[in-house]
């Protein structure tokens, strides 16, 4: 299923001729940003649908159907190893990077369909590498009319949305939003059915539209906003993690600990995330183009227990943190010869990055006999802020060249620079070589140099000294400046068609990396901070094969994969001295190196060719265990898991016998069908915070309205 080859239809309807011009215009916009030698998997709206919750569903459930990606804890995914090196594409466009830690800021529900392109990437795709998604938006032309749906279920899960779609004369439009209301908004820190203090409320919002000039001009705008509230899940029974030999026998202590209990804690942080892209898109004889320029600005605030983190951690500190960036992309084909076509076009933004922080510490006083530190039962505030303006910018242009009929060589250069935090430049070349040698048979091969800059947002600001012979005191003050990464990068695979609707492809990869960029949660504020280690490797290998006839479909895939890093050179002071000093000269797993991911499912629609079909579809999900720490940091993993997820869908047409009513929809959604108890961390680990669970079963319900 998500490895079908989607294919552009030209739909009709009253407004026919505009909806065939603007699908010839989807298809050339496609093809400005070809995925030529890497590997591409393809999430059409059908399979959208199919997929347990469809539209419902959060982006990273349907990502984890994908070959190579791997569940992390916050909703996080990593692709072939790397940690959050993906980049987020809507209609081509790339987003910047924003500061959502637990939120899905683009929703399923956006998306008419999607792609995610991994391996050796042509030149157009820079800064995040790992993984390209491309999001192709509703629209009014392929989703018209509107929809409004009731989802929710276990554990006050309440999910209303609406959406609308049309077109008049030239312009055509897309309106869609959505409140997400549940207590379950981040992984419980415990195996228990229910979380302690997991509140979430998040409102969503999606809008778009486009004026056709002509058949070879279309302007388009879209915006969107995510709010997302939660409340921090608490862990009962904690260890008191401020502790010291005079503190624990102090009055202070005996004073604060009665009363301070980890279950009844509250921990809680905002997230927003505001965006716009402007786009013009045109065809001038054998040039075609898309110029867009856009906006983004994300912001984090987190509130801590006034009380409870300062006794738990020697710190309560109110954290806030956003990033505005700017920026325009222009991409341009030019089909210079029958067997030539060059591509060309640059990237730029501009960022302003904002940090500030409120900690309430205890100030220390002297060192026992022991040398322990002696702390003074009074509370010291400290405030910290810092604010920087940066830019990163990249061009690259590229040949896609047929020498003969069953082969295609696309070589390029790209040049990168990033001047924020640091600055550094790069100059990196690619190519990537596709060979049909057989009808369905497909051979590629692509090297491809990186250059990722460090994420402008979570670079660490904080000034080491304020804390200095505090309780919120750091092992070491070490804190050089985090880099840039830069990676050599093979990848080789080979796809054939079996059967009519089999498809099979294999893949292998290398990334060899310097300055590999990881990140961490350190402290009581979800806010990941960014380092690096000096060297990094990774590698592996992904099978994937899919099959579809009339109403059944299936499809299945597992990947192989080992991330190891050696020697932190950045933000030394988030890390223990012990783990710094064993790390040095030693490779080690990275947090997120999972050895075994697969994933499968399947679908049958009964009476699908009645106005009344039933689609039966489930899903698969296994993780062999990320990291934790063992004898060594990051040297044992946590248990491997399985989970299935159950989907029933019961359509009706005309249902009600009313003009404007067109298809209901009633939907029955399993999560965790077998109530799993599997933990995605448990606490330990190089960057990693509380423990975090999966989700145990949950049974959701669902009624849509087509009109």
């Amino acid at each position: 299923m998500p490895i079908s080859r989607q294919t552009v239809t030209d739909y009709t309807d009253a407004n026919g001729e505009h909806v065939t011009v603007n699908a010839r215009l989807d298809r050339v916009r496609s093809a400005l940003q070809p995925d030529t030698g890497a590997s591409t998997y393809r999430f059409s709206r059908k399979d959208i649908e199919t997929i347990p919750g469809g539209d419902n569903a959060p982006m990273n459930a349907v990502l984890l159907q994908a070959p190579g990606v791997a569940q992390d804890s916050y909703g996080q995914i990593h692709i072939r190893g790397d940690h959050n090196e993906v980049q987020f594409r809507l209609d081509g466009v790339q987003l910047p990077e924003g500061l959502s830690v637990f939120g899905q800021t683009l929703m399923t529900r956006f998306a008419h369909s999607m792609s995610m392109t991994t391996g050796a990437l042509p030149s157009e795709y820079g800064f995040l590498q790992a993984g390209v998604i491309d999001i192709t938006t509703k629209n009014g032309s392929t989703d018209p009319g509107g929809e409004v749906s009731i989802y929710g279920g276990a554990r006050d899960y309440f999910f209303p949305s609406l959406q609308y779609g049309g077109a008049h004369g030239k312009w055509d439009y897309f309106v869609t939003a959505d409140f997400v209301h549940d207590r379950v908004g981040i992984e419980n820190t415990t195996p228990k059915f229910n979380a302690l203090h997991d509140l979430t409320n998040q409102y969503h919002f999606l809008g778009h539209v486009r004026y056709t000039a002509d058949e070879n001009t279309r302007i388009s705008f879209t915006a969107g906003v995510s709010n997302a509230y939660y409340q921090l899940p608490n862990n009962p029974g904690q260890q008191r993690q401020f502790a010291n030999p005079d503190f624990l026998n102090s009055e202070l202590s005996h004073q604060v600990y009665g009363s301070v209990n980890s279950a009844d804690l509250n921990e809680r942080q905002k997230e927003i995330t505001d965006f716009a892209i402007l786009s013009l898109q045109k065809e001038i004889g054998n040039f075609s183009l898309q110029s867009s320029v856009f906006s983004r600005y994300s912001s984090l605030g987190y509130s801590p227990d006034a009380l409870g983190d300062l006794v738990y951690n020697g710190i309560a500190q109110r954290a806030q943190r956003s990033v505005m960036s700017t920026g325009s992309q222009t991409d341009v084909t030019w089909r210079a010869a029958p067997d030539h076509t060059v591509r060309f076009g640059y990237q730029a933004y501009v960022e302003r990055t904002v940090s500030k922080t409120d900690s309430t510490v205890y100030p220390q006083t002297g060192t026992d006999s022991d040398g322990n530190p002696i702390y003074s039962g009074a509370t010291e505030n400290i405030h910290d802020g810092n604010g920087r303006t940066g830019w990163m910018y990249g061009l690259y242009a590229q040949d896609e060249w047929r020498p003969v009929r069953n082969l295609t060589i696309n070589y390029g250069l790209r040049f990168d620079g990033v001047d924020e935090y640091t600055h550094s430049k790069q100059v990196s070349p690619r190519i990537n070589i596709v060979w049909q040698p057989w009808r369905g048979g497909t051979f590629h091969a692509g090297y491809s140099r990186y250059f990722t800059p460090p994420p402008f947002e979570l670079v660490g600001g904080t000034s080491l000294n304020k804390f200095a012979n505090t309780s919120a005191a750091p092992g070491t003050l070490q804190d050089s400046t985090v880099k840039a990464e830069r990676d050599h990068y093979f990848d080789a695979g080979f796809a054939q068609t079996l059967l009519p609707g089999w498809h099979a492809s294999f893949d292998a990869y290398v990334k060899l990396a310097h300055n590999m960029i990881d990140e961490g949660q350190f402290g009581s504020p979800i806010i990941l901070s960014a380092f690096n280690y000096r060297r990094g490797q990774v590698h592996g290998y992904e099978f994937a094969t899919d099959y579809s006839h009339g109403p059944f479909s299936v499809y299945g895939n597992f990947a192989w994969s080992r991330a190891i890093g050696k020697d932190i050179t950045s933000a030394q002071w988030n890390f223990d001295p012990d783990d710094l000093a064993y790390i040095q000269h030693r490779w080690i797993h990275l947090d997120h190196d999972q050895r075994w991911t697969a994933s499968a499912g399947g679908s049958y629609s009964a009476f699908y060719k009645t106005g009344h079909p039933l689609r039966l579809s489930a899903t698969m999900v296994y993780g062999s265990g990320l990291r934790a720490d063992g004898a060594v940091p990051n040297g044992a993993k946590v248990p491997q898991y399985v989970t299935f997820n159950l989907s029933l869908v019961q359509s009706f047409q005309d249902l009600f016998q009313v003009g404007f009513l067109k298809r209901t929809q009633l939907r029955l959604d399993v999560i965790n069908l077998f109530d799993r108890r599997y933990e995605l961390r448990d606490g330990s680990g190089i960057g990693v915070g509380a423990p975090q669970y999966g989700l145990r079963r949950t049974i959701l319900t669902g009624l849509s309205q087509r009109f």
